[in-house]
């Protein structure tokens, strides 16, 4: 029997840096579904398919195999057996992937791949919509927030580091609109699940966070 941990919430909200952290300390699989969906949309672009053209985007969907192996403890994302891992984290590869993410289709293929690892193996998955639609079964289910204010800070640090700091305003502006994006959209809208356990992470560091979603675990499992 495997175990499965669904993490869901906003952007920004530090759901990737958390599960990464509890499938490390769990020695489970962090399966990142974002960088699925970036393999897709990297495909994508490559053909030069445009996100409006929902009927290429299908049909190039029986071309895809995305698949995730770690190397060393790091996990390698394989597009059709090609390492993208470094190509899918440039801009318009997520902006892509964010445009195509709401095709049906596309998500259909994902899902169904996800389904097929957590069969597997144990798992930890974060996304917008793990405990609702992707693993229903999951053994703990955690929706993972943070106000737009705290999120927004988060981010402006985060370009800063990089050298391309952005206006603080702006930022928490993009968040709220995306939040309301991924709420309202018409395939798998991000919810908080009925069974999953609420956590602000507003106020806590990232090791309370961590500590707080082992803790809902190892109750879950021993039910």
């Amino acid at each position: 029997m495997s175990y499965t941990i669904a993490i869901d919430g906003p952007a920004g909200a530090g759901k990737s840096t958390i599960a990464k952290k509890v499938a490390k300390e769990l020695s489970f699989i962090y399966v990142d579904t974002g960088a699925m969906y970036r393999a897709m949309g990297l495909y994508f672009l490559r053909k030069g398919i445009v996100p409006e053209n929902a009927a290429a985007i299908e049909a190039a969907c029986d071309e895809i195999q995305v698949s995730i192996r770690y190397e060393n403890g790091e996990q390698q994302v394989l597009l059709n057996g090609e390492n993208v891992s470094a190509e899918i984290r440039k801009e318009e590869v997520g902006n892509m992937a964010s445009k195509t993410s709401v095709n049906g289709k596309v998500r259909e293929k994902l899902v169904a791949l996800q389904r097929e690892l957590a069969k597997k193996e144990n798992v930890v998955m974060d996304g917008r919509d793990i405990g609702t639609q992707v693993l229903p079964d999951a053994t703990a289910k955690i929706y993972l927030t943070a106000s737009s204010a705290e999120r927004a800070r988060r981010r402006y640090l985060e370009l800063q580091q990089k050298g391309t700091p952005g206006v603080l305003e702006e930022i928490e502006a993009d968040i709220i609109e995306r939040d309301h994006r991924d709420m309202t959209r018409e395939i798998s809208p991000l919810r908080q699940a009925e069974d999953a356990v609420l956590v602000d992470a507003s106020h806590m560091t990232i090791d309370e966070v961590a500590a707080a979603v082992i803790s809902e675990f190892e109750k879950k499992r021993t039910v």
